[in-house]
């Protein structure tokens, strides 16, 4: 998902994004440690993911603030 797609979203879908991405994140690592994903890259992925909607989401707060 690009960040002109995130922007779009409304909060309280970033948040339930956020949620679901993390969740699917941390079963990801699990069955990778387990034994090794396919394609690990996916991991990367999927961390940067939510690292774009967390900021698109401060920035929001941030908004609200001023």
């Amino acid at each position: 998902m690009k960040i002109a797609e995130v922007r779009e979203l409304r909060t309280k879908e970033l948040i339930e994004r956020v949620a679901a991405e993390s969740a699917r994140l941390d079963q990801m690592e699990l069955q990778h440690s387990i034994s090794p994903l396919d394609n690990p890259a996916q991991i990367k992925f999927v961390r940067r993911e939510i690292a774009r909607m967390k900021t698109i989401l401060r920035e929001r707060e941030m908004n609200q603030q001023n």
